[in-house]
C-alpha cells in the first residue's frame, strides 16, 4: 500500500537547508506515516539524511517545475519563500493540501523575522508544533581531514562579494591563531580555492592546510565536526558549525544576525557593525569592513577560552 506523500520544498543552498531543520523535524513528527520528501538540489542529499527528518531528496532547481514523481502529494509545504512564484510551483503539482504563507487566515510573512523562527511559525500557525532550537544534526560517519582535527577552520568565501571580508584580514587572523598555538585550516569550495590559497600563503600555512576544493558537503561536515572552532562570514559553514555544536565566530555585513545568525547560547559569537545593505552587491558591505582583525581575534580567543573552561568543568 502506498504511503501518503509529503513534499517539503526548499530548493536552495546549504545554510537554507540547515535553518529549515527544526521545521523539517516538526513535519517528521506530525506526519510519521507519510513518505517525507525534500525537494532540493541533489548536492544536499547526503547532508539532509543527517537530519533524520526526511526519507528522500528529489533533485529540484529553484522555482523550476517539480518532477512528476512529486505531483499529487497529500501535503506540500512551501519552505522556499513567500510566493507567488514558489506557491505556483507547488500548486502546479496539484497537492491535496498546501501549507504556505499567504493572506489571512493563512500565516502571514513577517519582514525581519529570523529564518529559523519564520518556518517554525508557519507550521505552528498551521497547527503543527515546532521547536526552533531543534537544530542539531548528526556528524557524518566519515574520517575528517587530518588538517581539520582540533584546528581553527577559517572559511574566507561567501556567495556574494557583499559578504566576503578581505582575504588579507583573514590571513592576519590565521597568523594570530598560529601565534596563540592553535592550528589553522582553510576551507572553501573548488571555485574558492584561489582565495583559500591566497589566505594560506600570506599566513605561511602549508599546502595540506588548504581544504578548499578537496571536500564535498559531507566531507566538509566531517571537517567541521572535528574542528575546535570555525571563523567565517555569513554563509553555509556558519550553519554547519551551529548544527554540529562547534564554536564559531561569524562576521555579518549586509544582513543582521537577528535574521540569519547563530543561537545565543555562549558557543557562537556574531560580529556586526549594525549596517544593513544589499546582500548581493559586488563590493564588500561597508559595515562588514568596519569589523577589525582585532575584533575577530578577540572573539576567537573568547570562544577558545570558553571551550577550555567547559572541558575542565
Amino acid at each position: 500500500m502506498r504511503r501518503p506523500l509529503l513534499v517539503a520544498y526548499r530548493a536552495l543552498g546549504l545554510g537554507d537547508l540547515l535553518t529549515a531543520v527544526p521545521a523539517l523535524r516538526a513535519l517528521a513528527t506530525a506526519f510519521p506515516e507519510h513518505q517525507r520528501v525534500l525537494a532540493a538540489p541533489r548536492a544536499l542529499a547526503g547532508l539532509a539524511r543527517l537530519t533524520d527528518a526526511v526519507d528522500e531528496v528529489v533533485d529540484c532547481a529553484p522555482l523550476a517545475p517539480l518532477p512528476q514523481c512529486l505531483h499529487g502529494a497529500d501535503v506540500a509545504v512551501n519552505l522556499h519563500g513567500r510566493g507567488p512564484q514558489s506557491h505556483e510551483v507547488l500548486l502546479a503539482a496539484g497537492p491535496r493540501r498546501l501549507i504556505a504563507f499567504g493572506r489571512p487566515p493563512h500565516p502571514v510573512w513577517r519582514s525581519g523575522e529570523h529564518e529559523i523562527a519564520r518556518w517554525c511559525r508557519l507550521l505552528v500557525e498551521s497547527g503543527i508544533p515546532a521547536d526552533p532550537a531543534d537544530l542539531a544534526i548528526a556528524a557524518p560517519g566519515l574520517p575528517a581531514p587530518a588538517a581539520a582535527v582540533g584546528a581553527t577552520l577559517i572559511h574566507p568565501g561567501a556567495a556574494s562579494a557583499a559578504r566576503r571580508w578581505p582575504p588579507e584580514r583573514w590571513s592576519e587572523v590565521a597568523l594570530a591563531e598560529r601565534a596563540a598555538g592553535r592550528r589553522v585550516a582553510i576551507t572553501g569550495s573548488a571555485t574558492e580555492r584561489p582565495l583559500a590559497d591566497r589566505v594560506a600563503r600570506a599566513a605561511g600555512l602549508p599546502a595540506e592546510a588548504v581544504l578548499a576544493g578537496r571536500t564535498d558537503l559531507l566531507e566538509l561536515s566531517a571537517a567541521v565536526a572535528a574542528a575546535a572552532r570555525v571563523a567565517c562570514g555569513d554563509t553555509g559553514i556558519a550553519h554547519l558549525a551551529t548544527a554540529l555544536g562547534i564554536p564559531s565566530v561569524v562576521l555579518f555585513g549586509p544582513t543582521p544576525p537577528a535574521e540569519w545568525g547563530p543561537p545565543r547560547n555562549g558557543r557562537h559569537v556574531a560580529l556586526w557593525a549594525g549596517r544593513r545593505g544589499d546582500a548581493h552587491a559586488d563590493e564588500p558591505n561597508p559595515g562588514l569592513l568596519e569589523i577589525r582583525v582585532t575584533d575577530v581575534v578577540g572573539a576567537l580567543d573568547g570562544v577558545a577560552a570558553a571551550a577550555a573552561m567547559s572541558a575542565s568543568s
